[in-house]
């Protein structure tokens, strides 16, 4: 595996668009593995900002493309242990 900064909606379906068609996947069979449609599978390669986030994930996790987010410390502090600044 290896990490791909992702700071667009364009980056994400590039990298969607080569491991699909990496792995011999075609467009409408990954649309339908993830209960979609080609329409949708199209927009979120071509980096359509309004896709459904839950489907995109759903296609990432069917080829098998794992997503993690870096998150400032301070922000997985429960509340009351943040300083107010």
């Amino acid at each position: 595996m290896i990490d791909i900064n992702v700071k667009t909606p364009e980056d994400i379906g590039e990298i969607i668009r080569r491991v699909r068609r990496n792995q011999g996947i075609r467009q409408d069979d990954l649309a339908a593995y993830i209960d979609s449609s080609h329409v949708f599978m199209r927009d979120a390669e071509r980096g359509k900002p309004s896709v459904q986030l839950g489907r995109v994930l759903r296609a990432l996790d069917e080829l098998g493309i794992k997503m993690t987010l870096q998150v400032p410390d301070a922000f997985m502090e429960p509340k009351s242990r943040r300083s107010d600044k």
